[in-house]
């Protein structure tokens, strides 16, 4: 993909973009009144007006990459078996101790291996929480930073945030251990350890917010792919935005986190909501909450999708836009706050 400095595109190249969406929009739209039962596996989410979101916190892009800079080149490798997985997780935790959150450890074994999930807890004791998650692991010997070092330096600030401003609702920030290969879609992934304790202690789950991969942004077209025609027809073909990604069950919170990244950053965001058959649907670690029951979404930059990098040697630091994972840590600072006060 081109680097975040890349021209903008023509707006002629936007409008032709927006028509065309719109068009096969409201063909797609006739062919469900026509057959409403297939009008249950796709939902596409336009927001037709702008919604007013919460003030903007500064957030400095700088800070953003010197977490991704220290965790895919100093905590390199940091896959199950490399000894920069341990120094990852002692940098999260002491940066979450540094910004006044509660920190607690989630320490499981997986072949004579110690690992664990670090957690920050903001805001109330008691009562209803919303999760926040990303994980910290990288797939083998790879720098791996915006899989996932993106997801976890916005992990970082968003508690630096909450520590200056307690959220209303408690707010656990949780960084995942062991997501990537050979532990994907095992019980020994993190999350699927997190969700099944918060499970097994009754906790009340407001929302659960997984950030994987919010590192990668282009303006170049035909830098965007997607895993079906339909899809292909619906979005967009530049790499520019984020999106919220969700069951159909979770059309509710996928709608305010939206609501809340669109009223708060110029950042484009998109949603969807559809089956877990969907390639790339259920690929992080919001699918194990989905299997305990709770209401959860991914905010991404659609992984593989877009970034061409992907499990190789070549996502690293110097190619992510850390003034758009600033506005990521906006909007999801945004979010979390509103979801807070709803339920306070």
């Amino acid at each position: 993909p081109d680097s975040p400095s890349s021209s903008a595109v023509p707006e002629t190249f936007r409008r032709r973009d927006r028509l065309r969406r719109w068009k096969v929009l409201a063909g797609i739209g006739l062919f469900f009144l026509a057959f409403g039962s297939c009008g249950a596996l796709l939902v596409m989410q336009p927001l037709l007006t702008t919604p007013r979101g919460e003030p903007a916190i500064p957030v400095e892009a700088g800070r953003l990459e010197a977490h991704v800079r220290y965790l895919s080149e100093a905590c390199l490798p940091r896959d199950w078996r490399g000894p920069g997985l341990a120094k990852a997780g002692e940098y999260i935790e002491a940066a979450f101790r540094a910004s006044g959150g509660r920190v607690s450890r989630q320490t499981f074994e997986v072949q004579g291996r110690t690992s664990a999930n670090v957690i920050g807890t903001f805001g109330p004791e008691e009562g209803p929480r919303i999760v926040v998650g990303a994980h910290y692991d990288a797939h083998g010997e790879l720098p791996g930073a915006d899989d996932n070092a993106s997801g976890v330096a916005c992990l970082l600030e968003l508690a630096r945030a909450f520590g200056r401003m307690a959220p209303a609702q408690r707010v656990d920030l949780v960084a995942y251990t062991l997501e990537e290969p050979p532990f994907f879609r095992t019980p020994e992934m993190g999350s699927v350890r997190h969700a099944r304790l918060l499970k097994e202690a009754g906790s009340d789950v407001t929302a659960v917010l997984v950030l994987e991969m919010v590192g990668r942004f282009t303006e170049a077209p035909a830098t965007q792919r997607y895993p079906s025609a339909v899809l292909d027809a619906l979005y967009p073909d530049r790499g520019d935005f984020v999106l919220v990604a969700g069951r159909l069950g979770d059309i509710g919170l996928t709608r305010q986190v939206k609501a809340a990244l669109a009223g708060t950053t110029p950042l484009p965001v998109r949603s969807l909501n559809g089956p877990r058959w969907i390639p790339g649907m259920d690929f992080s670690d919001h699918y194990p909450y989905w299997d305990q029951g709770f209401t959860a979404v991914m905010v991404t930059d659609t992984a593989f999708y877009r970034n061409t990098d992907y499990h190789t040697a070549n996502d690293t630091a110097d190619r992510l836009d850390y003034a758009r994972m600033a506005q990521v840590v906006q909007g999801v600072h945004a979010a979390v706050t509103r979801l807070a006060k709803r339920a306070h």
